[in-house]
């Protein structure tokens, strides 16, 4: 009996496990919260507003959409820059569709390199928001009108309210990602 259950499930095994590695990699869903970065009391009339993103990726496309309003100018670019961490402008590596408005949408379907997609889980992308009255570059940091960092989805709570949790600083939190 004992021969005869060792190659019946050897069988199912070599039959299964095709199947197994066909599942694709759960889904993971992220967000991004967009803010104006003025620099200094000259920039405040032209870098202002407010937005927000979210974001899916299965394990081989990342699929990002948003709005944005209360731009001081017409929106000309949108895109996902790589940063070597959390709060440091980094080097443009997305595109994204943006309506050229002083309110509108943003949206992309893309793939990611390897190196993207552990960025995206350790918290180095972050979108940006570039409006024809922005700043052109400072040598420090970045132009743009708003910015913000794709961080793992969480709960969002009220102004002057804690967050709870460790969701802030997805770079510490990688094993479980």
């Amino acid at each position: 009996m004992f021969k005869l259950a060792l190659p019946l499930s050897l069988a199912l095994l070599a039959i299964a496990a095709p199947a197994l590695m066909a599942v694709p990699a759960r889904a993971a869903d992220y967000q991004a919260n967009l803010g104006p970065m003025p620099l200094d009391d000259e920039t405040k009339a032209v870098i202002a507003g407010r937005g927000e993103a979210t974001a899916s990726y299965d394990g081989k496309t990342l699929t990002v959409k948003g709005s944005f309003r209360g731009l001081p100018s017409n929106a000309t670019e949108a895109h996902i820059f790589l940063s070597p961490a959390i709060g440091v402008p980094g080097k443009q590596v997305l595109d994204l569709d943006v309506t050229k408005s002083t309110s509108g949408t943003l949206s992309a379907s893309t793939a990611l390199t390897s190196a993207q997609a552990t960025a995206l889980r350790t918290g180095k992308l972050y979108i940006q928001i570039n409006s024809e009255k922005a700043p052109t570059g400072y040598e420090w940091g970045p132009k743009g009108t708003l910015w913000g960092w794709i961080f793992p989805a969480h709960e969002t709570v009220g102004q002057n309210v804690p967050q709870q949790d460790h969701w802030f600083i997805p770079q510490l939190d990688t094993p479980s990602r």
